[in-house]
């Protein structure tokens, strides 16, 4: 191919392959639009790549999807910000498509576009293209249009902008509830670029007829706007506006509605005040607490912590209580399982008096639940109540509910009070530790779930480093040591493990005196699995020892795992002499 006809060659390679039959072809083709447009210049990327993109008429979504997204950061590619407005057809197209992803990621692309164009152009081209879209055939066109209207809205001239807040009534009150839906899930975007004087008006009564729509998938994206349009509007308009609107919302005939209305309450209170949420929300809140719907008690169980936090704690102790109690013994799991995670963040709120008298019962039923979740959620949130009670009575009430736990059928929950341990070893004092945790962490070293043995390992290692070297070699290393005769080869292999882990919180002294015997010895186990542990063990000691140690003992113990007739054996022992001659060549 001689030289003058090079630059055409990307183009018409691109050609070729967007008209391929093969998928993952076309794919790859427009995945590299940035490099062919490299390859052509900017000019021709704009008279001759973006008008054949315009065109193709590909009916693949994952194809059409690549494409919604390369254009979006094509404006370096077509010459900079000044011709922008040439992207603009190819993905006025895809903004028509009927797959929802492809739309979406067109309209996403056009605002990036949009936002970095010129103002000139945004009324010469962006804003014609919205209202084209608005005034689309098929509802997809008219769907997309609803993103759009907060970028074009803020350069248009007064009259225009008159017009664009006509055409969002309309689309608000368009037959197709898909439309309706778009345009009520972009309320708040469009809402935050109109000016106050025409947000109190056009904008609320926009507002106003969606929160009466009769779809209720329209009515609960409209609770959206009620949190969006509650942060645009003065306190005492959004009293007047949008309080009412909530409270209606909360008893809905839709529970779809409810729910909304249950996971966005927290940032409602935010918009309207604390006034109005006591004497309004607080009601519409027990209610939704009380839902004969278990997915609206679920998210309105979930929000129960920070709803308290607006309030006093009189009123959450007189109001929000008593709703706590009916959930923590709620007939679905899943409403318990949600109060589980959040109620221990109540302890502060509520301060100490309220929390001993009022939610330790609570916490105590939920701690026995039969659902594990449940029970893990409480777990996993102590440190929050001991905060507020203090050690003594958190380990008189809760202490035996968490011993029994240790022992728990589900091995999930036995690994959350695992994973606690540490930090109650810290709270509750060495003394008190031995006297009820310290036999637990040496059973949950012989489990039959491989995942409790090696949190068992790793707790020891941290209680070590807890209660330092002396403790350890009193209270863990003889019991671990003794465990290496077990007759099972796992657990031995844990008894290495934990050697590993104690070795370097132990120091050198104990580990040449106590551990490193032990470690030998077990190289001469009959199970291959274990010799090849003692060679990664003793590798990981290596740093630990004196040098002298590491050539009377260690190495010598190696060289004969080095000729055992396993192949792993071998190779452990073999890359563990190489750190050792490693380290030699280093020093």
């Amino acid at each position: 191919m001689s030289m003058v006809d090079e630059p055409l060659y990307p183009i018409a390679v691109l050609i070729d392959e967007l008209k391929n039959d093969d998928i993952q072809l076309r794919l790859n083709s427009i995945r590299r639009l940035s490099t062919i447009a490299r390859a052509l210049g900017e000019e021709r990327t704009r008279k001759e790549l973006i008008p054949f993109l315009s065109e193709n008429n590909d009916d693949d979504d994952e194809v059409l999807l690549a494409m919604a997204e390369e254009l979006g950061v094509f404006i370096p590619y077509v010459g900079g910000v000044e011709h922008a407005h040439v992207l603009l057809p190819p993905l006025e197209t895809l903004c028509t498509v009927e797959e929802t992803c492809v739309r979406d990621k067109a309209v996403e692309s056009l605002c990036r576009i949009g936002s970095q164009m010129r103002e000139s152009d945004l009324v010469d081209w962006f804003i014609p293209l919205v209202k084209r879209l608005a005034a689309g055939e098929w509802f997809t066109a008219r769907v997309s249009a609803c993103g759009l209207f907060h970028i074009a809205y803020p350069s248009a001239s007064d009259m225009l902008k008159t017009e664009l807040r006509s055409i969002y009534t309309q689309l608000c009150q368009d037959d197709m509830p898909m439309v309706r839906r778009s345009a009520a899930s972009n309320l708040g975007k469009f809402a935050a670029t109109v000016e106050p004087a025409h947000l109190k008006t056009d904008i609320m009564s926009i507002f106003e007829d969606l929160t009466q729509d009769d779809q209720d998938s329209v009515r609960l994206l409209a609770v959206e706007g009620c949190a969006a349009l509650g942060k645009l509007l003065e306190p005492q308009d959004c009293v007047a506006h949008i309080l009412p609107v909530i409270v209606n919302f909360s008893q809905d005939k839709s529970w779809r509605v409810r729910y909304m209305v249950a996971n966005q309450l927290y940032e409602l209170c935010e918009a309207v005040g604390p006034e109005p949420t006591r004497t309004d929300l607080v009601p519409a809140y027990v209610r939704l607490l009380r839902d004969n719907e278990a997915e609206v008690r679920i998210a309105a169980a979930g929000k129960v912590t920070k709803f308290c936090r607006i309030l006093n704690p009189e009123l959450s102790i007189q109001h929000i209580l008593p709703c706590v109690k009916e959930l923590s013994s709620d007939s679905s799991q899943h409403v318990r399982s949600a109060l589980a995670s959040v109620i221990m963040g109540m302890a502060p709120v509520l301060g100490k008096d309220a929390t001993i008298e009022q939610l330790l019962p609570i916490f105590l039923s939920l701690l026995k639940d039969e659902f594990p979740d449940v029970r893990l959620n409480i777990i996993s949130k102590l440190d929050q109540v001991n905060q507020v009670i203090g050690i003594d009575l958190l380990s008189q009430s809760l202490l035996p509910a968490i011993v029994e736990l240790a022992e728990d059928r589900h091995w999930r929950v036995r690994l959350a009070i695992i994973e606690y341990i540490p930090l109650l070893a810290s709270q509750l004092g060495v003394g008190f530790f031995d006297d009820k945790l310290g036999g637990l962490c040496m059973q949950w070293l012989q489990d039959k779930v491989y995942s409790i043995r090696d949190a068992a390992a790793n707790n020891l290692k941290r209680l070590a480093e807890e209660f330092g070297p002396e403790w350890a070699m009193q209270h863990i290393i003889p019991q671990v040591l003794e465990m290496i005769s077990n007759p099972h080869y796992l657990y031995r292999m844990t008894i290495l493990r934990a050697v590993s882990l104690l070795a370097p919180v132990m120091g050198p002294e104990i580990t040449c005196s106590k551990l490193l015997p032990v470690v030998v010895s077990v190289s001469k186990d009959r199970v291959p699995n274990i010799k090849f542990n003692v060679a990664k063990v003793l590798q990981s000691l290596i740093p630990i020892v004196d040098q002298s140690v590491v050539e009377k003992t260690i190495r010598p113990c190696l060289v004969e795992l080095s000729e055992d007739p396993d192949v792993d054996v071998r190779f452990f022992a073999s890359q563990a002499i190489q750190s050792i001659d490693n380290l030699m060549m280093s020093s």
